[in-house]
């Protein structure tokens, strides 16, 4: 081969390993890619790359990628192929992969490998001489390579005579074969006519031009017979010809690649497949159905369309994990450590994956639990979910529920429909590979229904752990065991999911932080997660607790801490300019006298960089939410209640005033049917008691609503309030409106009422109480028989708290007004009231 003006390759190349097909020089290849150093080798190579030999790589045959970038590397393959990938393109089905276009230039030896991860790197030495096809080919000096060149060039022209000219790519290849270089004839027919990989690799590893002669000329001459036995037997046609010539795509030139053993391969994949089908260790009913479809494959010619749906669906039986398992990490002490450094607070989640593992170690044959987290946005559901899959040892795999409202989703489609697949629970496991996953159900409470179906209801038998062993996806139509899978899903509230679904959930509420909570988590978690990612250190950026508990007062509102992260995040990004503004002043400053004034005045900031308030309020402005409320409670006809949203708990004002009219009560505020009962129920038992404590109307009289409209308002009217909670709240109320009394500013109550004047409980007290800590209060009044619920509170909350509890309205009134609310003690008034037993 000629070397005059010959072209070099780098002295280091990164390798792509293969073991599907070989590239040899001159042919264009397609090459699929998913092994983690081969994808490093994509995104970190080939993406970023914006020069010509940025895109050149080495393909190493006859190798297997270790599926994880961990493990060793096994034996390369010591001659390769260098190449320019000229195309690549990803996908994310059914897994995240490449498909690269390389076109082959020259051989090379691997000399010694530099390094093996993140890709693999190697020293080569180049074998051919790239002179772009314009040497003079064989010289005569040789005569028996010469005489090989010539036989092998006469066998190529007899093999394209046999074949129809009609044919593009046969046409082409008959055209450019005269100006082709002997010395690559070889390689471009070994690359085009369907060889074997076992061939190719002989093809390849020749490295002298002789022996190539020698391994490809047999191989080409068996071709010829080959067709020649194919034209006596079968007849063949030219139409018959060039459908044998074109039946499947590949080679350097554009068309269809020569292939004459086509059956011969379909069949030996068949074989294997079957393999593939006894290895996996499926259940008897599962492989009697793919024995089945086997049979019905192996009759099936490839132009019918149910070819491939019955391939898809064989290919995806073989794949799922039917006995292929995990062993679970069954150390308690390990397990508990591991937690508590992942997460702060949430002892109700630590103390039940902990009761699972020890069961676990008693019983090994335990089902998975099917646990349900519900609790308000940003307190860390999904990823206490991904730190007990991380804890257990187990596959972790995310299904996002919110908005899905087609049943098929979850029980996949049946394979009578065109463009038919799996539910995202079979898809799951098979992404995965195990039989005993973490599935997380995210945002199980956001489910829809449509025509297509109602997802929840097929969630039915995926969640109840008496079924689940015989899961059966309409794709599959076979049972699949789900029951060692546990399963965890993630809800903001029980009220929109379905009562069949929630009872067969272990419900685990997830209440919001406190403020102490908070800033725990902010040092231990936020703070750094975020200075990790704006490039910061410890060094550069010191931000006080007495600063974070500023944030958190007066510039979060939330349950959770994902404003609170943002906020940090915000003051990270002000901090990373002053820093790389100081290391831009400390590089172009000159250090002469006449610049010396200047320096001092723009010196890099000191390190580290203190945010104390006076900082935070140029960083994120003027505050956000003032926590003193005792400026609204100024007038008579005021009262501050507590409700509970799927957000944690909130503080709601209830204003009431009156004008002279004829007793009409109005509401306004989005009230739902509930609260607007509840006001009415408070009118009538401050009507009957209005003698009793006094309540006048506009001109003295007793009766309040005598000549007299009554307005009762909820502030922020754009949302929509109901339920029984605003019971105390709107008698209170109204209590100081009638009464002209003022209502204490520091206290703030939530009680559901009935006619007789009995508080009866409620639900959601912690978060409720939460949002009075938060909001600055002293006091709050709850139901007496809500004192069950004030253990989950922490001894803090409990501390800072004056907790009223109340069993009637009389004790509600004497708790909300400064001095108490007495009664006139006027007895015998209302005598059915009074027992003569």
């Amino acid at each position: 081969m000629s070397s005059g003006g010959g072209i070099q390759i780098p002295g280091r190349l990164p390798l792509m390993l293969t073991h599907e097909g070989v590239l040899l020089p001159g042919s264009t290849g397609r090459f699929r890619v998913a092994s983690p150093r081969n994808m490093h080798l994509v995104s970190q190579r080939l993406l970023k790359g914006t020069s010509l030999q940025s895109t050149m790589i080495g393909v190493i045959p006859n190798t297997r990628d270790p599926d994880q970038s961990s493990d060793e590397l096994p034996t390369l393959h010591q001659i390769g192929t260098a190449g320019i990938a000229v195309q690549v393109v990803g996908s994310n089905w059914p897994k995240p992969h490449y498909t690269l276009l390389i076109t082959g230039l020259c051989r090379f030896r691997v000399s010694s490998l530099l390094k093996e991860r993140p890709f693999v790197l190697a020293e080569v030495e180049q074998l051919d001489k790239l002179d772009a096809y314009t040497g003079e080919g064989i010289t005569q000096e040789d005569a028996e390579l010469g005489e090989l060149s010539k036989k092998f060039y006469q066998s190529v022209v007899q093999l394209l005579g046999m074949l129809d000219m009609s044919v593009p790519m046969v046409a082409k290849f008959r055209r450019i074969l005269d100006s082709l270089p002997r010395e690559t004839l070889p390689d471009v027919v070994a690359s085009m006519i369907r060889f074997s990989n076992k061939e190719k690799l002989q093809v390849l590893d020749a490295v002298s031009l002789e022996e190539r002669f020698k391994r490809a000329l047999p191989m080409l001459t068996r071709q010829i017979e080959g067709l020649k036995l194919l034209q006596k037997t079968r007849n063949l046609n030219p139409d018959t010809v060039k459908k044998v010539s074109s039946e499947h795509k590949g080679g350097v030139f554009p068309g269809e690649q020569i292939n004459l053993d086509r059956e011969d391969e379909d069949g030996d994949d068949t074989v294997a497949l079957e393999r593939k089908i006894h290895r996996v260790n499926m259940p008897q009913a599962a492989l009697r159905i793919c024995v089945k479809e086997l049979k019905r494959l192996k009759k099936m010619p490839q132009s019918m369309p149910d070819y491939a749906l019955t391939r898809n669906y064989l290919d995806l039986m073989v794949e799922l994990p039917w006995s292929k398992s995990t062993k679970d990490c069954l150390d308690i002490r390990a397990a508990k450590t591991l937690l508590d450094n992942d997460h702060y607070a949430m002892d109700k989640l630590k103390k039940r994956v902990l009761e699972y593992l020890a069961v676990r170690q008693l019983k090994t044959s335990l089902k998975g639990p099917i646990l349900c987290f519900v609790g308000p946005p940003g307190v860390g559901k999904t990823s206490v979910g991904r730190s007990i899959a991380k804890t257990l040892g187990r596959e972790f795999h995310r299904i996002a529920l919110g908005g899905t409202c087609d049943q098929s989703d979850i029980r996949g489609h049946r394979r009578t429909y065109v463009g038919s697949m799996p539910g995202r629970i079979i898809n799951g496991l098979k992404i995965v590979g195990v039989n005993n996953p973490v599935f997380l159900l995210d945002e199980v409470d956001k489910l829809g229904k449509s025509l297509q179906g109602d997802p929840a209801a097929a969630l039915l038998e995926v969640l109840d752990p008496e079924q689940n062993h015989s899961f059966t996806d309409h794709y599959l139509n076979v049972a699949f065991d789900l029951s060692q899978v546990l399963f965890i899903a993630t809800a903001n509230t029980t009220a929109t999911i379905p009562p069949a679904l929630l009872d067969r959930m272990e419900v685990l509420q997830v209440p919001g932080y406190t403020q102490e909570e908070r800033v725990e988590i902010a040092h231990r978690h936020l703070i750094p997660k975020q200075l990790e990612q704006h490039g910061l250190m410890p060094q550069q950026l010191h931000i006080p607790q007495e600063t974070t508990q500023e944030i958190i007062k007066r510039y979060t509102h939330e349950a959770g801490v994902r404003s609170l992260e943002r906020k940090i995040g915000a003051i990270c990004r002000a901090v990373a300019v002053k820093v790389a503004e100081g290391h831009a002043i400390s590089k172009t400053v000159d250090l002469t006298p006449d610049c010396l004034s200047e320096q001092n005045k723009e010196m890099p900031p000191e390190m580290p960089i203190v945010i104390d308030q006076i900082a935070v309020k140029d960083i994120l402005g003027p505050p956000l939410y003032e926590m003193e409320v005792s400026e609204r409670l100024v007038l008579p006809g005021v009262a501050l209640g507590l409700a509970w949203t799927p957000f944690g708990g909130e503080i709601m004002f209830v204003e009431a005033s009156r004008m002279e009219g004829d007793g009409q009560l109005t509401l306004t505020g989005q009230l739902g049917d509930v609260m607007k009962e509840s006001a009415h129920l408070a009118i009538s038992w401050l009507r009957t008691n209005s003698r009793k404590y006094q309540l006048t109307n506009l001109v003295g009289g007793p009766d309040p609503l005598q000549g007299t409209d009554i307005h009762l308002h909820f502030p922020a009217g754009a949302v929509t309030k109901d339920g029984p909670s605003a019971g105390v709240t709107i008698v209170t109320c109204l209590a100081s409106l009638f009464s002209g009394r003022l209502v204490r500013s520091d206290v703030a109550m939530t009680g559901e009422i009935t006619l007789r004047g009995l508080v009866l409980p409620v639900g959601g007290i912690k978060d409720k109480v939460l949002a009075a800590h938060r909001a600055g209060l002293k006091y709050v009044i709850l139901p007496k028989r809500n004192e069950k619920d004030l253990e989950e509170l922490p001894a803090n909350i409990r501390t800072d708290l004056d907790i009223i509890t109340t069993q009637n309205l009389d004790e509600v009134l004497n708790a909300a007004f400064d001095g108490g609310f007495p009664a006139t003690g006027c007895t015998g008034i209302h005598p059915q009231l009074t027992s003569k037993l």
